[in-house]
């Protein structure tokens, strides 16, 4: 299953946790692919962004590890063969790492359907990113919180606004080799970032990408930047969000964003806790998915066995929900 974000969409439409819930059990029954894999090879990033933890020197001090390259066929053996997807980089830098080439060519050798790499894309040159592409990686997802070099620089500390471009002009060269191999941008957006957005084609129109996320700012500790309030980004929302939109269907991109309502306190959340509870299998190197899995003794079958998950997802089918939904909820991203 390729389609990604195909399964975004239907996740999107299915209301109901209960049927989700009764989806994953069969897959679990019947030994199929459910799991999203999302590793963090090393807890470290080159880059001080001001809307991230690691502006924050207290949390950088517990940001500290890093995978051997012999963990990575153990890893592998326990999880990748009931993998979906595996998404390398999710709350640090994996460029940092010498071994995600490694990484990737075991997640093909696993089947994995997809494998994906978020990056801030300053450590990337023209020859890792070509070797990443060849080894099997399907999708690299930049982040970029600016779309002028001042304001970019600015919420980026310590990046270079040309690395992006170079970054984004090979990715583009690429994309001519392998038509398939998808670039994706995310942005996240605040108050004072949010009108660059109207030259956003402008500025990085030339470039061939096939996905834009927008996500409005959410506070991840004591960062440099603590301006969370939707508020001032709800007034201008639309008239801002819409045109990108336009533009994003004009060019045959896909567009991730929430609706203006999803933005309010009555708006639209999904429910999707449980659901990321049986689905969501977050490794990094002081954390393997389960407190008691041990990724060098267990597989998930053992673990499986040894802790009754069947029965637990089965359990999850007839779960009351109703206070997650007061207390879990995440925003809706509608996927156009």
């Amino acid at each position: 299953m390729k389609n990604i974000y195909g399964l975004l969409k239907l996740n999107r439409y299915i209301h109901n946790t209960h049927i989700k819930c009764f989806g994953i059990y069969c897959l679990h029954l019947f030994r199929k692919r459910y799991l999203g894999i999302f590793i963090d090879p090393v807890l470290a990033c080159n880059l001080r962004c001001k809307m991230c933890y690691f502006s924050d020197p207290e949390k950088r001090k517990t940001m500290k590890g890093k995978f051997a390259e012999s963990d990575f066929p153990l890893l592998a053996k326990s999880l990748f063969h009931r993998a979906l997807k595996l998404q390398i980089g999710c709350g640090a830098e994996p460029m940092i790492h010498s071994y995600n080439m490694e990484l990737i060519k075991l997640g093909k050798k696993y089947n994995i359907p997809y494998i994906s790499m978020t990056t801030n894309a300053n450590l990337l040159s023209d020859d890792n990113l070509r070797e990443l592409v060849e080894a099997g990686l399907n999708e690299i997802t930049l982040s970029v919180h600016g779309v002028t070099k001042e304001t970019y620089e600015y919420f980026m500390e310590n990046a270079s606004f040309e690395k992006f471009h170079n970054a984004l002009s090979v990715l583009t060269e690429i994309k001519n080799k392998y038509p398939d191999f998808k670039i994706r941008l995310n942005y996240t957006v605040n108050r004072d970032n949010l009108d660059e957005l109207k030259d956003f084609f402008r500025v990085f129109g030339g470039y061939k990408f096939n996905l834009l996320q927008i996500r409005p700012i959410q506070k991840m500790g004591d960062t440099i930047y603590d301006n969370f309030s939707w508020h001032e980004i709800i007034d201008k929302y639309d008239s801002i969000i819409q045109p990108l939109k336009k533009g994003c269907m004009e060019k045959g991109i896909t567009c991730l964003a929430p609706e203006k309502k999803d933005l309010t306190e009555e708006g639209t959340f999904t429910d999707n806790s449980t659901v990321v509870e049986s689905t969501y299998c977050y490794i990094s190197p002081r954390y393997i998915w389960k407190n008691d899995f041990n990724f060098s003794t267990d597989t998930y079958e053992t673990y499986s066995k040894r802790t009754k998950l069947g029965k637990k997802l089965f359990a999850n089918i007839f779960r009351n929900t109703d206070k997650e939904k007061k207390d879990k909820k995440t925003l809706n991203y509608n996927v156009t």
